[in-house]
Parts: C-alpha cells; structure tokens; sequence
C-alpha cells in the first residue's frame, strides 16, 4: 500500500482514539461508519452503527492510548485494513486494555468511511 494511504488510514484511526479520549465518539464514528458498519468488540459483542453510537454515548472517555506495530493491508480496489496492537487506559493509573485491532476502511468518495473494525484482546 502507498505510504499515502497508511498516513491517511493512521490518522483518521487517531482522530477516532482522540474522540473517545474527548467522549466524543458516538459523534466522530456515527460519521465515519458506514451505514452498514460493525465493531465486533472483545466481549463479543457485534454492534452496527446505530449501536455503536449509543454505546459511546454513554461511556466514560479514555484516559489516554498508544498504537504499535501499525500494518496495512490492501483489501482491493478502495479498501483498505489498519492493523495494530492498541493500549487504552481508561484512568491515569489503571491497567490497559491491550488489543490487536483491525479497521477496514473503503473509499467513499474522497473519503475514508469505517466499514468493520473488530478487538481481540491480548493477554
């Protein structure tokens, strides 16, 4: 994949993080989903959009992230998957959330939407 395409895929996955930081979630991703979007969350839960910006809605921010070991992956023509293992803190001095993460995005125009991202956590 063109080191564009990386760039832009990793900072719209940062907007996203810094939104959740924020508790502004449910309105960064109920605009960067697609319609028919889904997030399949560690605890197995499969939520489309609709969901997913209820849920954010009412969940407390994240303290703070870090993303490692950032890969794309080209998923054919206009779509693309950022992989990485992803740390959250949801307080100061609690433990992490620790997961592999995965964010397919499709072209859209000129844009990038969120199609599925999924989280499987790591020990």
């Amino acid at each position: 994949m063109a080191d564009t395409t990386e760039e832009e895929l990793l900072a719209l996955e940062r907007a996203g993080w810094d939104a959740l930081c924020r508790a502004t979630g449910a309105d960064f991703y109920g605009g960067v989903m697609t319609g028919d979007g889904l997030m399949v969350l560690a605890d197995g839960s499969v939520l489309d959009r609709a969901a997913v910006v209820a849920a954010l809605g009412s969940s407390p921010p994240w303290h703070r992230y870090e993303l490692a070991d950032v890969r794309v992956v080209g998923a054919g023509d206009g779509a693309a998957a950022l992989v990485y293992t992803g740390r959250a803190w949801r307080d100061e001095d609690g433990e992490p959330f620790t997961g592999a993460m995965t964010s397919l995005y499709v072209r859209d125009g000129a844009r990038w939407r969120l199609a599925l991202y999924t989280q499987t956590p790591v020990p």
